[in-house]
């Protein structure tokens, strides 16, 4: 499997996850007892980040090797493409996911849930066009 096909697979399989998270947890994160929910959140924290860490890790791996090392004929845009969706991802979960569920951490809020849909709606569609650039990479 070449570079460029990881690259793609990681890509999808992060957009992918992202959008399952978006579509189906959240949403059922409203159906969680107040009382039960601040173990409910630190448990899915958890098993979020045993996915989501090795799909971001070679995310990174694979758009900083095509950063430094570029196949040739390999557009420039597309591979500066796909590092600012990444980016991005990147940015919308440290500073807007990860405050999101520390606070929810704490019990239920509506509010602050709100506020984790929204960032997430945006992760999920940053991370689609990531795929996208990843996509534009392997055809081009």
């Amino acid at each position: 499997m070449t570079l460029l096909a990881i690259n793609l697979a990681l890509f999808a399989a992060y957009a992918g996850f992202q959008w399952t998270v978006r579509i189906l947890v959240y949403p059922q994160m409203t159906m969680v007892p107040p009382e039960a929910f601040p173990a409910f959140e630190h448990r899915h924290q958890r098993l979020v980040v045993r996915v989501v860490g090795p799909l971001f890790a070679g995310q990174a791996v694979t758009t900083l090797w095509l950063l430094v090392d570029r196949p040739p004929g390999t557009p420039l845009l597309a591979v500066l493409a796909s590092a600012a969706c990444l980016a991005v991802v990147l940015e919308l979960t440290a500073l807007g996911a990860v405050p999101q569920h520390r606070r929810l951490d704490r019990g239920w809020d509506p509010v602050v849930h709100r506020r984790l849909v929204h960032v997430d709606t945006l992760r999920a569609l940053v991370a689609t066009a990531g795929v996208g650039a990843a996509l534009w990479l392997v055809l081009a």
